[in-house]
């Protein structure tokens, strides 16, 4: 194998450079996160590559919607068309990984003010977990088997670990998950359980066990596969590499999606600058990245405060009185929407450079918004965890304050399955008072009272 690749801290007056065969969770220099970065400059003939790919031919990494990509993101560097040399190196779960693609929601589509044919929805939620999360994990893994790691650690909110377990037990690791105690919807503990991971549950919130795991890393033997990992981030780039093999490469004017810890902002980012400097799009499309009421510390440092990338000369000062006012009131994140309950993202300030490189927004949306939104979805006959449905709350909101046009190409990330979090839809639905509802009817066991209110 010969590796191009290289981890490089973000901060460009840093900018020190590690082997890949380490994982950095930090740049030793100066503390900021680091990304993986190629020498090679892709040749935009392999647009002709992928989509040939899309017949796999029972080639299950070109089935995979993440190693269909596999020059992308050669940080392994294997000889991408040697079976025999990438089959021994790529984690992959069957090939089942991001076969996802956008489509046309008539219903969504006219709910958010938007012409249909405008419009698209991504459902990440058809992932083999149910998350957009196995993108990642086909990558991280793949930097782990390169390691020989024997035990991965995370802290979750659910999809994290739901996922990173099916990924370990498919590759005989173990794994060591953290989650706040009462912080996770049952369907996601009951598969993080079910592929057999260790589950600690600690009596705090989602950042407390991110603290934990930061502690962990510091061990030896521990390998963490949250998105603080670089190498996680680079399967989810291929989210948007899917977005554009389907639109023929034409670039949209909107990506939306759901922010928090912020890796997918990150990741997204990262895949536009990298696909624009390398010549394959003509232009940036604009980011909008949709935070909850309440956990919504990227809207309030980004608009109210006016925390910005600035070149990497990020203001840590402001951040830093931010989070330190959080604690002295003891400020919890708080939203049902429990996949993005997070108020201290560990990708804040890759999240920041993101929203330099496209122009992008932020949008908070409330509870109340996304249930209603998660509600539309369904009627249209696809289903998504409460998060994601924040891409379609903040749609909607971004359309009628017109900062997103009706007639601007649109794509919407949807990260969750719906039956991730059943709780809340049935919670909804029971109450006639929700605006959507669709309340059970209740009717005497006989033939005649049925007939009667059908």
């Amino acid at each position: 194998m010969t590796v191009k690749a290289v981890q490089q801290c973000i901060i460009p007056s840093c900018g020190r450079t590690y082997d890949v065969y380490t994982l950095k969770t930090a740049c030793e220099k100066c503390g900021n996160l680091v990304d993986v970065r190629y020498d090679d400059r892709p040749n935009p003939t392999l647009k002709e590559v992928f989509d040939e790919r899309r017949n796999h031919r029972g080639n299950i990494f070109n089935e995979s919607g993440v190693w269909r990509f596999r020059e992308l993101i050669n940080f392994p560097g294997v000889d991408c068309n040697d079976f025999d040399a990438y089959s021994n190196v790529l984690v992959s779960l069957d090939g089942a990984e991001g076969r996802t693609k956008p489509f046309h929601l008539t219903r969504v589509a006219e709910y958010v003010g938007m012409r249909s044919e405008n419009f698209w929805l991504q459902f990440e939620g058809s992932n083999p977990t149910g998350s957009f999360k196995d993108n990642g994990m086909a990558t991280a893994f793949t930097h782990a088997k390169m390691l020989g790691v024997k035990r991965i650690t995370c802290a979750s909110t659910g999809n994290t670990s739901s996922s990173a377990a099916a990924f370990a037990a498919n590759e005989g690791i173990e794994a060591i998950v953290f989650m706040g105690e009462g912080k996770i919807a049952r369907g996601k503990l009951a598969q993080t359980l079910d592929y057999g991971a260790r589950v600690v549950q600690i009596r705090g919130y989602f950042d407390d066990a991110m603290n934990r795991v930061k502690e962990l890393v510091t061990k030896k033997g521990f390998y963490a596969v949250n998105s603080l990992n670089a190498f996680r981030l680079e399967g989810q780039k291929t989210m948007i590499y899917r977005v554009l093999a389907y639109l023929k490469w034409r670039v949209p004017d909107w990506i939306v999606f759901p922010g928090g810890n912020l890796g997918n902002t990150s990741a997204f980012g990262k895949a536009f600058k990298e696909l624009y400097d390398w010549g394959w799009i003509k232009r940036m499309p604009r980011v909008a990245v949709v935070n909850a009421e309440g956990a919504n510390t990227l809207y309030r440092l980004f608009n109210e405060l006016g925390v910005k990338w600035n070149g990497g000369r990020v203001d840590d000062d402001v951040i830093d009185e931010y989070y330190t006012d959080l604690e002295r009131r003891r400020w919890k994140a708080e939203t049902k929407a429990s996949a993005i309950e997070i108020l201290k993202p560990v990708n804040l300030k890759k999240a920041l450079r993101t929203l330099e490189y496209t122009d992008g927004i932020v949008v908070q949306v409330s509870d109340e918004e996304m249930l209603d939104a998660r509600a539309i979805v369904g009627r249209n006959g696809f289903g998504c965890e409460l998060a994601s449905a924040a891409t379609v709350a903040g749609i909607k909101k971004l359309v009628s304050e017109e900062r997103i046009r009706a007639d601007e190409t649109t794509v919407g990330i949807l990260t969750g399955h719906m039956l991730k979090d059943m709780d809340t839809i049935i919670q909804y639905h029971l109450d006639p008072r929700n605006t959507f509802s669709n309340t059970p009817l209740v009717v005497a066991n006989d033939l005649q009272s049925i007939l009667a209110i059908l």
